[in-house]
């Protein structure tokens, strides 16, 4: 595509290659806070539905704070052992993803920054909280924005949810308002190297259908 508008060697490896990053997140290297807030200017070139905006990012680099958002974090390993004892047959990919995600219980206090991503809920007809597709869909392309503006800056991050469990907790400890809703804890840090690979996938053509749901 010669009119491109865009490298598109350099675009694709972009997208390509930004991997859910743990295990080479480099725990001892600080992130500068100009870097993070570039990332996020980035981000707030998301699309974002009705223009509403309602992103707000909280950045936690106090050691105190990271380790309580740690602690909040194990409510998860349950869920996490039991699905790796169930992997039984499974590909080698999938095994290292989940060693993975083991050792970041292990670590996540020490990787040097943790980014909770928040957005401002929606609420139902009962007034309650509601976090809808449409909340959702505000808030995740600025995050995976993000992502991408760090993977350019040789810094790796990955998307976890787990804390979500206790999420009023962490609310607690953050001094978040009842109205805003986490919508997942990002640890980032500069990566040891930056040769990440593209994953294994299947082809595009055995999940797209053409004009309505395949039939089996």
């Amino acid at each position: 595509m010669s009119d491109a508008p865009f490298n598109l060697a350099e675009t694709d490896k972009l997208l390509s290659t930004t991997r859910a990053v743990r295990k080479r997140l480099d725990l001892d290297r600080p992130v500068e806070r100009e870097t993070i807030l570039d990332c996020i200017r980035l981000s707030q070139q998301a699309p974002t539905g009705s223009n509403t905006q309602g992103w707000r990012w909280i950045i936690v680099t106090d050691p105190e704070i990271k380790k309580g958002l740690a602690d909040i974090y194990n409510v998860g390993r349950d869920y996490i052992d039991q699905a790796k004892k169930n992997l039984e047959g499974q590909d080698e990919q999938t095994h290292r993803v989940y060693d993975s995600a083991l050792w970041l219980f292990e670590n996540l206090d020490k990787v040097p920054v943790h980014v909770i991503p928040c957005i401002h809920a929606l609420t139902n007809a009962k007034g309650e909280r509601d976090m809808s597709a449409g909340a959702y869909a505000s808030i995740y392309p600025a995050v995976w924005s993000f992502q991408l503006a760090l993977r350019s800056r040789g810094l790796g991050s990955t998307l976890t949810t787990l804390h979500l469990l206790a999420e009023d907790k962490a609310a607690k400890l953050l001094g978040i308002p009842d109205n805003v809703a986490q919508v997942a804890l990002l640890p980032v840090g500069y990566t040891k190297g930056t040769d990440f690979k593209i994953a294994d996938r299947p082809g595009p053509e055995t999940i797209t259908y053409w004009n309505g749901w395949k039939k089996s």
